[in-house]
């Protein structure tokens, strides 16, 4: 996790998300990326909305000069490598250019062009679309332990395998790791048992506990990952991202949904 690409939307959790991410770079002595985007500036005549974009581009740009200014004045007294970086557009496209050569993205559950509804449709987009896992931070996140307890959600799927592959950063430093399946009344057809996942991470030099959640009731799977994460004091859940990208809010799969629904532990997501 030598590249950690932040995004800077103040929206009142941007300064924890920017502690957040300091820890990841000196834990990983890393260089931090923040970027920030803001909307295209210019529209045609007959374009309303476009209109309105032209109209609110100043106000963008004076917002985007403050959140750099503070974000210097803050920086000036870091011990972390960084860089500020701007792109025009929606957050997703920026956040995914800049993402080819990074290691991690890091952004808030709060959807940056929605006024803070949940799901954050752009972290899903990120999670499918990016070649980097995207750890999605929830709004009261001060700090981040690396040692702390990883709870990783296993269903012996290519999505999981991938999101445990990418993890492994976290998982090396982590106190211990828990590989979570989740039992349901419906069968389900999984392509790894859970103890291929366990294997792949002992030739890692990572141990880990196997745990078989019971059948999740009405609380469902989601649920179920949240309050197992929460019972063993998790720092971090490590998921596969279920959906197919561009397809606005049809992106989530049923558990990716509900998990970004309520982020209530740093969650570490790729497809």
């Amino acid at each position: 996790m030598r590249s950690i690409l932040l995004h800077a939307d103040d929206d009142g959790s941007f300064d924890r998300r920017l502690d957040v991410a300091l820890d990841l770079a000196r834990a990983f002595d890393g260089h931090l990326t923040i970027l920030n985007t803001f909307a295209y500036p210019v529209g045609t005549m007959t374009d309303l909305q476009g209109a309105a974009f032209a109209a609110m581009a100043p106000v963008w740009k004076e917002q985007a000069a403050e959140i750099r200014s503070k974000v210097e004045a803050d920086m000036a007294n870091e011990d972390v490598p960084w860089d500020w970086q701007e792109a025009l557009g929606p957050p997703a496209l920026g956040l995914l250019q800049h993402s080819s050569l990074m290691d991690l993205i890091v952004l808030g559950a709060r959807e940056p062009v929605d006024l803070g509804r949940a799901p954050s449709w752009t972290a899903g987009e990120l999670a499918i679309s990016a070649r980097c896992p995207v750890l999605v931070l929830p709004e009261n996140c001060k700090r981040f332990d690396v040692a702390a307890p990883v709870l990783v959600a296993w269903d012996g799927s290519a999505e999981a395998s991938h999101a445990l592959r990418a993890a492994l950063p976290f998982l090396a430093r982590a106190d211990s790791v828990f590989l979570a399946s989740v039992a349901e009344k419906a069968a389900i057809h999984i392509d790894l048992p859970p103890l291929d996942g366990a294997d792949y991470l002992a030739r890692h030099g990572i141990a880990c506990e196997v745990v078989e959640l019971p059948d999740p009731g009405k609380q469902g799977v989601a649920g179920a990952l949240i309050e197992a994460a929460g019972l063993r004091q998790c720092g971090m859940v490590v998921m596969g991202a279920y959906g197919r990208a561009r397809l606005a809010e049809r992106i989530f799969g049923g558990v990716t949904r509900a998990m970004l629904n309520d982020v209530r532990l740093p969650l570490l997501m790729t497809h």
